[in-house]
């Protein structure tokens, strides 16, 4: 098949020096490496920085831009999607019995983009606080349409911006799995007066060491529903790499997919149909950046407003410059007396790891040790 990607723009970061790192080992110790490690950008208070990546801004067309979601599919048959290198965060959701990408656009785009599927509920909540962005599915069914119109999100689906927004349907992937579309046609259709959206997270710079309440991580597993992800530190692109099932994923384009930071949150679910997801509140939070794992909490009192991510000491978790990749994981535990539980950021140690039942959620379990 002959799948062709067009990047619109590219990604700039400066990539410091590489440090060794440990073997994970199960350490319970705190660590804090070398900041030498870290890609960072040194940016002044005065210098524009690109609001979901928490790099300097290269491009000012850019500078007012609204945040674009493409809700992309995650099925087998949707593989290798198209633009998930381009997207400055991901978050991952469950659905039906698979899970589905809600990827943000902002600082750049990518003609095509996809596959594209439909909306859920969850996301009015999950994307508010992207500032009014620009919602790009496939459709749904009259419930979710009806909440999606009245909600603050912009619709721009399938059915109602069609060739508008260069939809079209790719003859090298079966449907339901092959409708596309173009970031650029759907930014030419932002309503009038559409703003960036403000920063998501905290961002660490040059001078920023990690903190002492971070653990030195190699990897990570998160069994979402149908789907076994693992994200594996490259401490020479200073980056998460991220497999599936057992395959590492890659675009359209055949570049794999990695990310410097993977946020993992701990959510309740409702609905055992489809899906919906609790992220007004708090919850557990574990970050993944820089070779290192921060033991935390989220908390969010308004879907207008991003998460708030701090450490077991009540810190500000800064994530590194870059990409990121949310995790919005089913909360939860499952017990085996002859297994002991374990966070998912610590199984990369034990060569007997078995994965627990559906219902442990983030968890992964192996054989006491």
């Amino acid at each position: 098949m002959n799948r062709r990607i067009t990047v619109l723009g590219s990604r700039s970061l400066v990539i410091a020096a590489v440090v060794a790192l440990s073997a994970c080992g199960g350490s319970s110790g705190s660590s804090t490496a070398s900041t030498d490690s870290v890609p960072t950008t040194d940016v002044a208070s005065d210098v524009p920085v690109n609001p979901l990546l928490g790099t300097p801004l290269e491009d000012p067309t850019t500078a007012t831009r609204p945040a674009m979601v493409v809700k992309i599919d995650n099925h087998p048959g949707a593989r290798p999607q198209a633009g998930i290198n381009q997207a400055d965060i991901i978050f991952e959701e469950n659905v039906e019995k698979l899970t589905r990408y809600a990827a943000v656009f902002q600082s750049l785009g990518s003609d095509p983009v996809g596959p594209i599927r439909s909306g859920r509920f969850q996301d009015i909540n999950l994307l508010g606080s992207l500032n009014k962005p620009l919602f790009v599915w496939s459709g749904g069914n009259s419930k979710v349409s009806a909440a999606i119109a009245k909600s603050d999100l912009t619709d721009l689906s399938y059915l109602k911006v069609n060739t508008d927004g260069g939809f079209k349907r790719s003859e090298d992937y079966k449907a339901p799995h092959n409708l596309f579309a173009e970031t650029t046609k759907l930014w030419t259709l932002a309503p009038a007066g559409s703003s960036a959206p403000s920063t998501q997270f905290a961002y660490r710079t040059v001078s920023d060491a990690n903190a002492s309440t971070s653990k030195e991580a190699i990897g990570l597993k998160v069994s979402m529903d149908g789907v076994k992800a693992q994200w594996d530190w490259d401490a020479t692109t200073k980056e998460w790499a991220r497999t599936q099932d057992g395959t590492p994923v890659v675009d359209t384009a055949d570049v794999a997919l990695s990310v410097p930071n993977v946020i993992v949150l701990e959510v309740e679910y409702t609905n055992s149909y489809s899906p919906i997801s609790k992220t007004l509140g708090s919850g557990k939070a574990y970050v993944f950046t820089n070779g290192v794992m921060y033991e935390g909490t989220w908390t969010r009192t308004d879907r207008l407003k991003p998460f708030e991510l701090k450490d077991s000491a009540g810190g500000v978790i800064k994530l590194t410059p870059g990409q990121t990749f949310v995790e919005v994981a089913r909360a939860g535990s499952w017990h085996d007396t002859r297994r002991v539980q374990i966070p998912v950021f610590q199984i990369r140690d034990f060569p007997e790891l078995a994965y627990g039942s559906r219902k442990a959620g983030r968890y992964a379990y192996c054989y006491d040790y």
